[in-house]
């Protein structure tokens, strides 16, 4: 660091005129000095006088002249200014935020002793040292001050950590205590640390060690332990005088120790792990350095005099201009300021792990800054002045930075995209992905508050091009994953990151709900779409159409209107909304409904009953209604029982608005007698369980208040008599046998004679349950009481009763299951028959009726064939020795190995026909042996051949032909197929079908008389070669005759 003077702001005095302190704003507007008059002269940054005020005594009794101010301090927000008096208080006076603001006291403290030192570290408040050796500390809000720790010794002065968690006080004896206010994790502890050999009025707390020096003339630097680490000796230059002040820089790293025309400057040296001293700054008639401020941002240093001269020093490295836009100042390795030579705005860019910044950069339309230290990266929003540190390895500046987002800056490298929230030093995720494009993710940090969710912080982006995953960056995991069947290229969470809005490649738009995990499609053709700011509302372009949702809960409620060209942007100002339209010459703005939006945005801010007011001014509407029934749902979620009432009457539904008129009316009357609001009133609470069709939980309720007569009217009045009785004899109720013959004769009155069969059931009143099921027409559960009964098997009139009825009801199986269990094998076999169950029938009849398991299997058969059951039908053929059904079922069904099987088991005379159809089948899929073989098989060999030249398999075709035709007969078939041929002027065919059978003459003339002169006299010089050459005449002569000397 270097000291470059700047320009004086006070003059000094012919003789002594001591300033007594000065101190610097935190935000860097303001400069306090304080002269020996106890005047405080208020410079602006630029070191221009701009206001002053007098300070005052205890008591006016004593004089203005009866103190001196030792010590001053700005508060954090800069609107306050601390003073420190010798006359034993501390006053706080409310300076305001402007120039030439009116000057008060607002806040006293009335010592013991006189003040010696002050701070104001952050919102701890104002710490102060005594005389009397006291190190107290006082509280703005209560008027009050109350002591730290106290020593024996004077307190000379008091220092700061560089993060303000602690302090530091040096005392006449020598002694250094250190005070912390909170743990920070560094292992420093509490109470003495040192004892320095002379008083430290120089005490400086830089980052990573502790400097003191005194009137000895030696500056000494401890770790922190209080271990002496270093020693600087200035006790044998003559040109040195005492050391009487210190300051340490903003960033901790460096630290200025004035004395008498002299300014020493220390560093820290991170690589040494040492204080290394810099060249000192000789400045002479300067006299006694009595008091030195450093601004906030590091790059002033402001030195008073014991003459009463004001000096401004710059405290730059270096500095550059980058872009002609931006001013940036290196006041140490690890701070950089950098200043908007535009508008004024600075920003002070500083390292927390003492690192030397490398590189600035201005990225994101001039509005984000991005540096490197050697193991970390910084950035920052210059308009929210909100900056960030973190651990980064460097990868030789590969990465890439995306600041679309307003809250989190993107940073992909290697494949690895990380986020980074502005004003917070750490990385909040990092995820895979290779899809980095604004589009393909939307980040939601806290944009909007909600109910019951005080940190939302979610992400959706693209695991592949058609997988999207979102994720809790608060919590960590996936809680939603949405599986696509087509590319993605466009997606967007809703402010509240309940909702996904995604495109894909085919233009169409979808809607995904991440706390269903439910996908629907709202748009089959998207050109633009987009969440309006501050609410659920969704505007969309469909081809000519503007689509708008005012309730995306409710997607298939859309307003559309018809618009002419394509919409380019969307705008929310001054409580308006509009869509802008290009319309080719002209920009046109369509106004959106505020008053529909301004229901969705109460809706997130819970403020239920400022949406109902709003819906009350609505004409009912499809978009209207939606709206009702998402207030109901909310209002009744939160328990604004009133707004949900409200709702229901607003809907039609009478019954539900009714219901919660009582339940409010109950409400009311608990909050009477037990006060507060009623709701949690076991009565309210089970109400509103039965309301939500919770009604064990309402049971649980009731009984849990040992009102079980009320859960057994809840479950009567819903007609849930078994519930009921549940409850009566679980508590051993004395009605339980009343309530069970009202139950009973509930049941008769309403006709439910199967309900009461089962309570007679229950009962073990089996006579009586089989005849209230047979009046109920339930012969079934009647047959199945008898049947697991013996005793009443044996009841032969009652059976047969049960019997008819299940015949008549056309139960069959059902009735010849009780037939067999009354060993009526006869009338059981009928039933099964009629009610085609030949399972049971076939088992039956194989111990019963041997010589009709055969019939049973072609009549099974014959059923599945009639229900298109082929497959099943065959093996049943095959029982029943009907082998011509089975080959017609195997071929229907297209199982044609199995019709082979039973074909070959077959006559000749019945196979052909078989054979023919299974032949046809493998010539169609092109298995030509196979068809061939089975052909052969049916005695048909030239459908065999036909196959053959229908595929143009002429070897095949003629092997097979001499195999079972004379010569004649081949001949004519393949003369006969050739001319076929030869007329689809397939020539090269038909060539080949004459060449086979020796008939190259048919070839030679096929040839000429199309004019394929070259194809014809190869076949001459193959079978001709002795009229080759009168053929060439012929052919010269042919065509001289036609003109076409050429050929």
């Amino acid at each position: 660091m270097l000291l470059k003077y700047l320009q004086n702001l006070l003059p000094p005095q012919d003789g002594a005129s001591k300033i007594t302190c000065v101190a610097w704003s935190p935000n860097n507007t303001k400069l306090a000095v304080c002269t020996e008059e106890r005047v405080i002269l208020m410079f602006d940054e630029q070191g221009e006088r701009r206001d002053k005020f007098s300070t005052k005594p205890l008591d006016a009794k004593y004089g203005k002249k009866s103190y001196s101010v030792k010590a001053m301090a700005f508060s954090p927000d800069s609107s306050r200014i601390a003073i420190g008096q010798t006359d034993n208080i501390v006053y706080v006076y409310k300076i305001g935020d402007e120039w030439g603001d009116k000057k008060s006291i607002c806040n006293k403290f009335v010592q013991q002793s006189g003040v010696t030192s002050m701070i104001w570290p952050g919102e701890q408040g104002i710490v102060f040292g005594l005389v009397d050796g006291k190190v107290r500390l006082a509280n703005l809000r209560t008027n009050r001050s109350s002591t730290l720790y106290a020593t024996d010794s004077f307190v000379v002065t008091l220092t700061p950590s560089p993060t303000g968690g602690g302090l530091l006080s040096g005392h006449a004896d020598g002694s250094i205590v250190r005070y912390i206010f909170e743990d920070e994790g560094t292992g420093e502890g509490q109470g003495k640390v040192a004892t320095h050999r002379s008083p430290p009025y120089c005490l400086a707390w830089c980052s990573n060690c502790i400097v003191a020096a005194g009137c000895d003339k030696k500056v000494v630097v401890y770790n922190k332990d209080g271990r002496v680490i270093q020693q600087f000796d200035y006790s044998r230059d003559e040109t040195e005088r005492e050391l009487t002040t210190a300051v340490v820089s903003p960033s901790g790293q460096s630290c200025v120790i004035g004395s008498y025309d002299r300014l020493r400057i220390y560093n820290w040296r991170p690589r040494k792990c040492a204080m290394e001293e810099g060249k000192a700054k000789e400045i002479p008639n300067l006299y006694s350095v009595t008091a030195l401020g450093w601004k906030k941002d590091g790059s002033r240093l402001v030195v008073g005099t014991l003459t009463g001269g004001v000096e401004m020093f710059d405290c730059s490295l270096k500095r550059s201009v980058y872009k002609n836009k931006f001013e940036m100042t290196h006041v140490g390795p690890s701070q950089v300021i950098v200043k908007n030579l535009v508008t004024g705005a600075r920003v002070v860019l500083k390292s927390h792990y003492g690192y030397e910044i490398d590189d600035v950069k201005i990225l994101g339309k001039d509005r984000h800054l991005i540096a490197h230290t050697s193991d970390t990266i910084l950035l920052g929003d210059l308009n929210s002045n909100r900056l960030s540190e973190v651990p980064w390895q460097g990868s030789g500046g590969n990465e890439k930075y995306y600041f679309d987002n307003e809250n989190v800056c993107m940073i992909l490298n290697a494949g690895e995209l990380s986020l980074i929230e502005y004003g917070a030093n750490e990385v909040l995720t990092s995820v895979r992905t290779e899809f980095m494009n604004p589009h393909l993710i939307s980040v939601r940090i806290n944009e909007r508050k909600q109910r019951a969710v005080d940190d939302n912080k979610k992400m959706a982006y693209l695991i592949d091009l058609k997988t999207i995953s979102v994720v809790d960056l608060g919590l960590g995991f996936t809680i939603g994953s949405v599986s696509h069947d087509s590319k993605v290229d466009w997606l967007e969470l809703n402010e509240t990151s309940r909702k996904l809005l995604f495109r894909d490649k085919r233009l169409k738009l979808h809607l995904y709900d991440i706390e269903t995990q439910v996908k629907t499609t709202v748009l089959n053709y998207c050109t633009y779409v987009q969440w309006v700011p501050g609410s659920d509302v969704v505007v969309a372009q469909n081809r000519n159409n503007l689509c708008i949702w005012y309730n995306i809960d409710s997607p298939e409620r859309v307003t559309m209107f018809q618009i002419k060209g394509d919409i380019v942007d969307l705008e929310r100002n001054d409580g308006k909304t509009q869509v802008i339209v290009n319309e080719g010459v002209n920009m046109v703005s369509y106004t959106l409904d505020e008053g529909l939006i301004e229901f969705g945005t109460a809706i997130d801010d819970t403020d239920y009953t400022r949406a109902m007011v709003f819906l009350e001014t609505l004409e009912m509407s499809l978009e209207t209604e939606a709206m009702w029934r998402t207030l109901s749902r909310l209002s009744l979620e939160d328990q604004q029982l009133h707004v949900a009432e409200r709702c229901y009457a607003a809907l039609g539904d009478v019954a539900r608005a009714r219901y919660l008129r009582n339940v409010n009316s109950l409400a009311e009357e608990a909050a009477q007698h037990m006060g507060g609001d009623g709701m949690d009133h076991y009565a309210v609470r089970a109400k509103l369980a039965m309301l939500d069709n919770k009604f064990k939980e309402a049971e649980h309720i009731y009984l849990d208040h040992n009102v079980i007569d009320e859960a057994i009217e809840m479950y009567q009045e819903l007609h849930k008599w078994d519930e009921a009785i549940a409850v009566v004899e679980s508590k051993g109720h004395p009605e339980m046998e009343n309530l069970k013959r009202n139950y009973y004769q509930w049941l008769m009155d309403t006709s439910q004679e199967g309900k009461a069969a089962e309570l007679k059931e229950k009962e073990g009143e089996y006579h009586a349950a089989i005849n209230m099921y047979m009046k109920a027409g339930m012969p079934v559960r009647a047959a199945r009481q008898v049947a697991a009964r013996e005793e009443l098997m044996n009841n032969s009139e009652l059976v047969q009763r049960i019997a008819a009825a299940l015949i008549k009801g056309e139960f069959y199986e059902k009735a010849g299951e009780l037939f067999e269990a009354a060993h009526s094998n006869q009338r059981a076999l009928e039933c099964y028959r009629k009610g085609r169950a030949y399972r049971r029938g076939v088992d039956l009849a194989r111990t019963a009726f041997p010589t009709e398991v055969i019939k049973l299997e072609e009549e099974w058969g014959d059923y599945l064939v009639s229900q298109k059951q082929l497959d099943g039908a065959i093996n049943h053929y095959i029982e029943a020795g009907c082998a011509i059904k089975a080959i017609e079922a195997a071929i229907q069904a297209r199982q044609w190995t199995k019709a082979v099987q039973i074909v070959q088991h077959q006559d000749s005379t019945v196979a052909a026909k078989y054979y023919y159809k299974i032949a046809k089948h493998y010539a169609a899929i092109q298995e030509y042996e196979l068809a061939e073989r089975f052909y052969l098989e049916a005695g048909m060999t030239r459908e065999a051949i036909d196959m053959y030249t229908a595929v143009n398999k002429w070897e095949d075709a003629h092997k097979l032909a001499v195999q079972c035709m004379n010569t004649d007969e081949v001949a004519t078939l393949y003369v006969n197929q050739g001319q076929e041929l030869e007329k689809q002027g397939k020539y090269k065919e038909a060539e080949r079908l004459y060449r086979t059978v020796d008939k190259a003459d048919m070839a030679i003339t096929m040839y000429k008389k199309v004019k394929q002169y070259d194809q014809m006299m190869k076949l001459v010089k193959q079978y001709h070669p002795d009229l080759e050459r009168d053929t060439h005449l012929h052919l010269a002569q042919l065509l001289e005759n036609e003109g076409q000397y050429r050929q």
